[in-house]
């Protein structure tokens, strides 16, 4: 999903609403009572702001059995911000961004991979490259790093042994 509209990225710069869509990606459909559970806060909290992204096309109703229920889904697991048209929201949405995605590395390296199976641990990685390139070049490379996710993304079910990943892929000039 392609974000262009600053209001649009302003409603997802709020950090419960980062974390419903982190939890609907692991967890599948859920409504704002489950989630409420899962992210220890309230339920009427959660349906707020789960109609919210909805306002804004990150979540969508999911097809439910019982009439009473009203779960949610996400509607695209890949969000990309584009600076070009976002101004302040963009840069805001960025900071948050880089910043859940920071503490989740410090958290991964300080807590998470003592946890971790030793295969885990193995097939982890942090890799840090500096290379020489052109803006046209950059762009082909994050072209070429998506293109290596994408099979990996919408895939259902996934393989016995499999587990939610976080990839960042970054490329920034310094």
């Amino acid at each position: 999903m392609e974000i262009t509209d600053p209001r649009a990225m302003r409603a997802l710069a709020h950090p419960l609403r980062l974390d419903l869509m982190d939890l609907l990606v692991r967890i599948g459909p859920a409504t704002a009572a489950v989630c409420a559970r899962h992210l220890n806060t309230s339920q009427a909290s959660c349906s707020f702001h789960l109609r919210q992204l909805a306002k804004y096309g990150y979540v969508a109703e999911a097809e439910s059995e019982d009439q009473r229920e009203r779960p949610w889904k996400v509607v695209d697991k890949r969000q990309n911000i584009s600076a070009e048209t976002g101004g302040v929201a963009a840069t805001e949405l960025s900071r948050v961004f880089v910043e859940r995605e920071a503490a989740r590395l410090i958290g991964w390296t300080t807590e998470g991979r003592g946890r971790a199976s030793e295969e885990w641990r193995g097939a982890s990685f942090l890799h840090g490259i500096t290379a020489e390139l052109t803006p046209q070049e950059l762009d082909e490379v994050g072209k070429q790093l998506m293109a290596v996710m994408a099979p990996y993304i919408d895939r259902t079910p996934a393989p016995d042994g499999a587990s939610f990943v976080r990839v960042l892929l970054t490329g920034i000039p310094t």
